[in-house]
């Protein structure tokens, strides 16, 4: 193992108690996915503990993860995973304010990111933050990840079944938002 070696062989070499492969493997993956924390949760503490926490069930839990699949998107539902539980415990974050993102806003590195900051912080992202954090993970693996619903279900653990109701529960939340904020009938 060392710092080129791949995903796959380094969750292996965690699994075997190798504390390096797991370093690399946060100095590899930690940023992207505090990134994307990021942007489904304003609070930097709470981001940072998800972040944290999904390590530590990284090392714990590197054994079950199945070569078949993509090491960075097993890290992402762990870290999804995390992220709901955390708020499901505590009290839903607050929506960003024009105050927040100018106090923590960062160079943007792609056309993509300014669609997506645009998508989250206007109507629509006022109405994806009244979501149920369950709801909201669906919706944001769904469409703002541009999973299928088969890999969606995998990332969030959950039945395709399940995941299809909920994004059904959703959009229709979503409209219902869009109308009220919208002035519409």
């Amino acid at each position: 193992m060392n710092r080129n070696s791949d995903d796959a062989v380094l969750l292996r070499a965690v699994a075997a108690g190798d504390e390096g492969a797991l370093r690399v493997l946060f100095d590899r993956h930690g940023p992207w996915i505090a990134a994307r924390l990021r942007r489904r949760c304003n609070d930097e503490e709470v981001v940072a503990d998800v972040l944290s926490d999904t390590f530590v069930a990284v090392w714990r839990g590197a054994r079950r993860f199945r070569s078949d699949g993509e090491p960075a998107a097993w890290l992402w539902g762990i870290a999804v995973r995390r992220l709901v539980d955390r708020l499901r415990r505590h009290e839903a974050p607050t929506p960003f304010g024009a105050a927040d993102l100018d106090a923590h806003a960062t160079p943007l590195a792609s056309a993509e990111e300014e669609v997506l900051l645009g998508v989250e912080h206007g109507d629509l992202g006022s109405a994806l933050g009244r979501l149920s954090p369950e709801l909201r993970a669906v919706v944001q693996a769904t469409v703002l990840d541009g999973l299928t619903t088969r890999e969606a279900a995998r990332l969030l653990g959950i039945p395709q079944g399940t995941l299809k109701g909920r994004l059904r529960r959703a959009k229709a939340e979503m409209r219902t938002a869009l109308v009220t904020a919208g002035g519409g009938a």
